[in-house]
């Protein structure tokens, strides 16, 4: 819909008259960067078009989000007052295009079921990642894409849908492109159609359901990711906004060149032949291996990491990450080492993985900073790495042990360039093995609770029909009494 620019100067004018007139409500000022932005043609043009060019429907929408934006606090939300923890475990994040080049804004359902986050802190996420994209598009829209594969009935939080379409209708004006729901369960068509009912008419047509043959029609091609039956093997990592190039950040593309670290931004590679080569000669940390090869220790499966400060006279503090988050539990991975101390550093593969299934892609980093207090707190330390650049690093790939002790051309090590056809198999068979087990909890979950729904429903209709049939009679008694007191007229006047 086209918005004439005498429509913008209008809502603009009449914003300010209202602000002269009437104040900020409960005598609270508006936050200066939004006064400032209602100076920004584009911004209110949004509103303008959200509403249909009704200039009093556009005004209230715009008064209404200055409001919002001023009491939760929305221009100082920043990754540093967020939960970090939610914003790394990959529930929402941004990834790829959609089929019209607007970014994409992913919520992996089955990562979520109600109750399990703080709401408030999770509402939080939500904006820090809306702010965000509206810095990248400059307003553009996005799309929402709802990825509901292996979902059930308990990772539905209409809450936080409900939270999700508020914010898109009264407070981010003409923010949707699409909303895409892959692969939603049969199970969740109703709560589907509770859903709708809360979306303005217009934004109903926006709704987009697609499986995976079906999901080029709305997604980039390339940017459809192998859990949805694409190419592309793209695995979500947090990288914070101001240490790397929005748009590297937001393409959600895996360069084959790099490889995403958990908690940093990507870090380029030297070439598979020489990884974990430190070409500084006066190393200030010494590693003992180049590889991290996993044993079977006990119930668990291990990798040992052993680090050495080399240095005569200079205290250093090192830290471990790697890209898979998700697999590894590294114990310690962040502390000090003094002069020429050496120290070992578990890495835990967890359960639910096998080392068989670790790929090409699974690597570590290993970082360190010098140290003017060998005794600096471990807070201080944290904060010291958020803020200082590492002056050295160490990348280590992983080995199967088992494979590499057996001296059989390791087929199941992931250090061969390329695997055979019976590892390749393995791999696939234990992979198929784990979404099974996953799919077979979350369908236990679905019939239980199916199984109360449908006795609760039981109960309800027979208490309604009782109710009924108890009515009716009360009806029909109510009748004949009516019936017996009434004397017809032809029999008045036979009397």
């Amino acid at each position: 819909m086209e918005v004439r620019p005498e429509l913008i100067s209008e809502l603009r004018e009449k914003f300010f008259k209202k602000l002269n007139n009437e104040g900020p409500p409960d005598r609270k000022e508006f936050h200066p960067d939004d006064i400032a932005r209602i100076d920004n043609n584009n911004w209110l043009k949004r509103f303008l078009e959200h509403n249909d060019n009704d200039i009093q429907e556009s005004l209230n929408m715009l008064w209404e989000s200055c409001t919002w934006r001023r009491k939760f606090g929305t221009n100082e939300i920043t990754e540093e007052n967020v939960r970090r923890d939610y914003l790394e475990d990959g529930l929402c994040f941004v990834h790829g295009k959609d089929k019209d080049g607007k970014p994409m804004f992913v919520i992996k359902c089955k990562l979520y079921t109600k109750g399990s986050k703080d709401f408030k802190e999770l509402q939080k996420i939500v904006v820090y990642w809306f702010e965000r994209l509206e810095r990248y598009t400059n307003g553009n829209q996005i799309s929402l894409f709802f990825d509901m594969a292996d979902t059930g009935i308990l990772n539905l939080d209409m809450e936080f849908i409900k939270y999700l379409i508020g914010l898109c209708k009264n407070y981010y004006p003409n923010f949707l492109n699409y909303i895409i729901i892959f692969e939603m369960p049969w199970i969740l068509n109703t709560a589907f159609k509770i859903i709708k009912s809360w979306l303005p008419p217009k934004a109903i047509p926006k709704i987009k359901f697609v499986q995976n043959n079906n999901i080029q029609e709305f997604v980039e091609s390339n940017d459809v990711l192998t859990c949805w039956g694409g190419p592309n093997d793209y695995v979500f990592t947090f990288v914070p906004e101001a240490q790397n190039s929005m748009d590297a950040t937001m393409n959600g593309k895996l360069d084959n060149k790099k490889v995403h670290f958990a908690e940093g931004s990507p870090i380029t590679e030297q070439s598979p032949s020489n990884i974990g080569d430190q070409e500084n000669e006066e190393e200030l940390l010494s590693i003992e291996q180049k590889i991290i090869t996993f044993n079977k220790m006990g119930n668990e499966i291990v990798g040992i990491i052993t680090i050495k400060n080399a240095t005569s006279d200079q205290p250093l503090s090192y830290k471990i990450k790697t890209t898979s988050p998700e697999k590894f539990k590294v114990r310690p991975n962040l502390g000090v080492l003094l002069p020429q101390q050496q120290r070992i550093v578990n890495v835990v593969l967890q359960p639910e993985y096998n080392v068989r299934g670790l790929s090409d892609n699974d690597r570590f980093l290993v970082m360190c900073l010098p140290l003017k207090n060998a005794n600096t707190p471990a807070q201080k330390l944290s904060a010291l790495w958020k803020t200082e650049t590492s002056v050295e690093d160490h990348r280590l790939r992983c080995c199967d042990g088992e494979a590499a002790s057996n001296d059989i051309q390791r087929p199941y090590s992931i250090l061969s360039s390329g695997m055979s056809e019976n590892s390749r198999t393995i791999d696939t068979l234990f992979h198929r093995v784990t979404h099974l087990k996953e799919s077979n909890t979350k369908l236990h979950s679905d019939i239980t609770f199916l199984k109360y729904s449908l006795l609760f429903s039981i109960i309800v209709t027979i208490v309604m029909a009782i109710l009924v049939v108890y009515i009716l009679r009360i009806d029909i008694k109510n009748s004949m009494d009516q019936e017996a007191c009434h004397i017809p007229h032809g029999i008045e006047s036979f009397n």
